[in-house]
């Protein structure tokens, strides 16, 4: 039985499903994506040019038409490329007929993973990754680039989330492509940033485990409060006793890793184009004392079943018409 949902900010829809299984996938081939790799101090400023040119690649996979498709970017988290959370969702989407693009932000860039070294990888480069990717998209001639959707887990979940601010689209966003909803999935919420309530007008809809000690949710709890009363359509569903990770079949078991690194416990705040730590007032580094290590993680067949629900029922609504 799937437990009661705890809902904050505003309602959960479970919409009427127009989606439906899907022919076998037709779309199959690696794209490459041209981008920089910015520091956040450039990505804070608005200025592309603060970061060495990269091109990193991804996973086009789809249904064979007809006509052009809409795509659903998937943004793996500091776990990198072989993300277990990401993989399940591209196998889930394609039985539902829905293309999807697994983005790999790390390996043209020397890395594996770096949930060890959260430093290695600047904070906001996964945003900027996601626009360039969009707009690499729209030129694609499958693909409906009007209809794109970005969806992320864990430090991919934080570029799903920031990544709807309209003051990064106004400065990085894409060009020739339509984000059409944004699915983060347990992004780290403690990140107070300047003109932070004001999003695109889009959906944003994010699934967090309430006993998440790696990206706690009452932060996230805290923004989305603010989201709903600057009018943003932003809705967070929280799932009781769901840990980090709880959408990642591959981690049945609980699992402590007693090297990784969260910021769970540090307040961090833009403060002059850098982030801050509010409690130190000096910028941010992982080195900090508030950040620890030793979080968890385990997969809730319950929360993960709901979340694909209310997934498909955003998707059906935002996919209806091109």
């Amino acid at each position: 039985m799937i437990p009661a949902l705890a809902r904050h900010g505003a309602r959960l829809i479970l919409a009427a499903l127009v989606l439906g299984p899907g022919p076998a996938a037709a779309l199959d081939e690696e794209i490459e994506v041209p981008t920089r790799t910015l520091t956040d101090a450039a990505f804070l400023a608005g200025d592309a040019a603060g970061g060495d040119p990269v091109t990193i690649t991804g996973r086009l996979t789809g249904p064979d038409g007809p006509g052009r498709q809409p795509v659903v970017i998937l943004l793996h988290g500091t776990d990198g490329p072989r993300s277990g959370a990401a993989g399940s969702w591209r196998a889930y989407l394609d039985s539902l007929g829905i293309a999807t693009l697994r983005l790999d932000s790390y390996t043209a860039r020397g890395l594996r993973e770096v949930s060890r070294d959260q430093q290695a990888f600047p904070q906001f480069a996964q945003v900027y990754d996601a626009y360039r990717a969009a707009d690499v998209l729209a030129g694609h001639p499958a693909v409906d680039g009007s209809r794109i959707v970005l969806m992320g887990f864990s430090r991919g979940g934080n570029a799903a989330l920031y990544g709807a601010m309209r003051r990064f689209h106004e400065g990085h966003g894409p060009r020739r492509a339509r984000i059409v909803a944004y699915l983060p999935f347990y992004p780290a919420c403690n990140i107070d940033l300047e003109r932070g309530d004001e999003m695109v007008d889009a959906p944003i809809r994010q699934f967090h485990g309430e006993a998440d000690d790696w990206t706690p949710v009452q932060p996230c709890r805290d923004l989305f409060a603010r989201l709903e009363a600057a009018g943003a359509d932003a809705e967070l569903t929280v799932y009781p006793g769901a840990l980090h990770g709880f959408d990642n079949p591959g981690n049945p078991a609980l699992f402590v890793d007693p090297d990784a690194r969260t910021s769970a416990g540090c307040r961090r705040r833009e403060v002059g184009g850098a982030l801050v730590n509010v409690d130190t007032g000096r910028p941010f580094t992982y080195a900090d004392a508030c950040v620890t290590t030793g979080p968890s993680s385990r997969y809730q067949d319950a929360a993960a079943t709901a979340a694909k629900s209310a997934v498909k029922a955003v998707l059906s609504a935002v996919f209806a018409n091109p």
